[in-house]
C-alpha cells in the first residue's frame, strides 16, 4: 500500500463534500483524507494501484489546485 501525500486547496467540510465524490469514484483507494487545519491542506491518499497523475487529475477535475507535497526541513520539524 502507497501513501501520497498533496498540497491542495480544499479548505473546508463543503470542498471535502465537493471533492468526495470524485475521489470515492476511484477504484482502488483504500482511505483519503484532507487536514483542513494543516495550513497546506494536505490530502493524503492510501491506494495501491492509483498513480499520482491519476489522483491529481482527478482532484483538479474536482476544481481544486493539487500538488505533490514534499515536506521541508522546516515541515519535519514543526509539524
Amino acid at each position: 500500500m502507497k501513501t501520497y501525500k498533496f498540497k491542495t486547496n480544499i479548505n473546508c467540510g463543503g470542498c471535502k463534500a465537493t471533492v468526495a465524490p470524485y475521489l470515492n469514484e476511484l477504484e482502488g483507494i483504500e482511505s483519503w483524507d484532507v487536514d483542513t487545519s494543516n495550513n497546506k491542506k494536505i490530502l493524503t491518499i492510501k491506494t495501491d494501484q492509483l498513480t499520482e497523475t491519476q489522483i491529481i487529475d482527478t482532484v483538479r477535475e474536482a476544481g481544486f489546485e493539487v500538488e505533490k507535497y514534499s515536506p521541508g526541513i522546516f515541515d519535519k520539524l514543526f509539524n
